[in-house]
């Protein structure tokens, strides 16, 4: 009897244990997440990102978090996989959560417009991080100096011999992403200075890299007369240059991206690709979690960082952060030494040319 007794009050207490595990748990957040804000006594931060799909994201979300919990801060970050309803959930749910602060990077800002007003309303900041939501009003806007990076991207062609009587095509970004135009802007500009005529313009919805290669071989009178394809990022110019690669035109034509992925500095250094925009994201994340902290504390922002984007709202704050142009001539200063990319990765495909330590 005595044995029967232990074996069932054992069976009792592992199934409490079962039950408390069960409980302490809890519900996940919606869509991919990486809940990180379980501290409801220290300052909240809810991130929405687009996807993860371009390269730079998973560096700013890994900076951006480590910088906030540094500060004291917990963040809690959600995936909508580019799918912008998806991402009017997490702004919801965040909502719900009673964050201090939300940081979005945005799909579609103009489907944003109302989620932000919410959020706002319920006396929670926003951050419209790396992408302008116009039709909104925002707490702090923070970014590059968008039309600097297409001035950039202009004047390497410029340099590289790019003038007079020479034609350009321009892969753009998605039509949807208000950075796009500043690019735009700024490239047309130097090479309007310079002489130079654009035979066309292509925008790839969603950032979608596949039309950039499709738009290369849709179009291959159009591209054989180019000297130069501006490409909206370094993924656009991936599928750009491999379609290069097939007419064996690959090298041949001057090739600009942005974001300084690996595979970019890479075909920099083959010669395939002119130039890369560097944009320190190390940075810009931790700029903006300094930024999410001192507003969910009620501080002001550093007057002398912060100037203003006119909006379709109006002025909001502007946090802009200075890009660099990167070519062969020093790629080693600015990717390699800062430590964004191993110099044995840059040159993984021409290790003849592996510069010595």
């Amino acid at each position: 009897m005595k044995k029967n007794l232990k074996g069932i009050l054992g069976m009792v207490l592992a199934m409490a244990l079962l039950c408390g595990c069960l409980v302490g748990c809890g519900a996940a957040a919606p869509g991919d997440t990486d809940n990180s804000a379980d501290n409801d006594d220290g300052i909240q931060i809810g991130m929405c990102f687009d996807s993860f799909v371009i390269e730079r994201w998973q560096r700013d979300r890994d900076v951006f978090v480590s910088a906030a919990k540094e500060l004291g801060a917990e963040v809690n970050v959600q995936n909508a996989n580019g799918d912008v309803q998806q991402q009017k959930d997490h702004i919801d749910y965040f909502i719900k959560k009673g964050m201090d602060v939300i940081v979005i990077i945005s799909i579609d800002p103009d489907e944003l417009t109302d989620s932000v007003k919410r959020a706002r309303d319920a006396g929670i900041k926003v951050i419209a991080y790396d992408r302008p939501i116009p039709q909104a009003v925002v707490d702090l806007y923070i970014s590059f100096d968008n039309e600097k990076v297409g001035e950039l991207m202009g004047e390497a062609m410029v340099k590289a011999g790019l003038g007079e009587g020479n034609k350009a095509v321009m892969i753009c970004g998605s039509p949807k992403d208000r950075n796009v135009p500043m690019v735009d802007g700024g490239f047309k500009s130097v090479l309007s200075d310079n002489g130079v005529e654009i035979l066309d313009e292509y925008y790839c919805d969603g950032w979608k890299a596949e039309l950039a290669g499709d738009y290369v071989y849709n179009n291959p009178e159009r591209i054989e007369e180019a000297d130069a394809i501006m490409c909206g990022n370094d993924d656009l110019a991936s599928r750009v240059v491999y379609a290069l690669a097939e007419k064996r035109l690959a090298g041949k034509k001057l090739v600009a991206g942005q974001d300084a992925d690996l595979e970019a500095c890479q075909r920099i250094v083959e010669g395939t690709q002119l130039m890369t925009v560097y944009k320190p994201i190390e940075k810009l994340a931790q700029k903006a979690a300094e930024a999410a902290v001192s507003l969910a504390k009620g501080e002001a922002l550093e007057e002398a960082d912060v100037s203003e984007y006119f909006g379709e709202s109006g002025t909001v704050p502007y946090l802009k952060i200075e890009p660099i142009a990167v070519t062969k001539d020093n790629i080693d200063e600015v990717i390699i030494g800062s430590g964004f990319h191993l110099k044995e990765d840059v040159y993984l495909n021409v290790p003849g040319k592996m510069p010595s330590n």
